[in-house]
């Protein structure tokens, strides 16, 4: 007598879902590791730069004089609000000529020199203005103050000389 088929039938069956199911855990744990790399990504490219006083001065400028966003702004802000009455009247009086004119002026900056200990500092700068109004191009020396609140923080600015 020959033995029944039916045993190796379902042994075959049993390898077949032992493979199919291998082959669902690898590709769960191959989604997970893609989700999980995609999300460490946006975070690194979305988080905010505060560990160096000269990267939230920066972020800080960019900011305020390019994209011209309060709430990205305050972002960088220190918790008290600081001193920016000179910054403020500098923006609005850009913004004045701006719309005076009928041309765009934008303000850049040149490298940054940064005084500064554990929890506060200087940092300067030259601001420098440009556009389509006129004038050329001009530089005024600029200092902000920073402060390290989990993080570097633009407590204050004031024009030089």
């Amino acid at each position: 007598m020959t033995p029944p088929e039916r045993p190796r039938a379902r042994l075959q069956s049993r390898r077949a879902r032992l493979w199919l199911a291998m082959g669902g855990g690898i590709m769960a744990l191959l989604c997970l590791g893609g989700v999980g790399a995609v999300f460490l990504l946006f975070n690194e490219n979305t988080e905010i730069k505060r560990s160096a006083p000269d990267a939230v001065v920066d972020n800080f400028l960019g900011a305020y004089f390019v994209s011209r966003n309060d709430k990205e702004v305050a972002l960088y802000r220190c918790e008290g609000q600081g001193n920016f009455a000179a910054l403020d009247a500098y923006r609005a009086q850009i913004l004045a000529v701006e719309q005076e004119k009928g041309g765009s002026i934008s303000v850049s900056w040149s490298t940054f020199t940064v005084s500064a200990g554990d929890k506060q500092g200087i940092v300067t700068t030259d601001l420098i203005e440009a556009g389509s109004v006129g004038n050329g191009s001009l530089s005024f020396p600029w200092s902000f103050e920073v402060v390290n609140q989990d993080g570097w923080r633009v407590c204050g600015a004031s024009k030089l000389g």
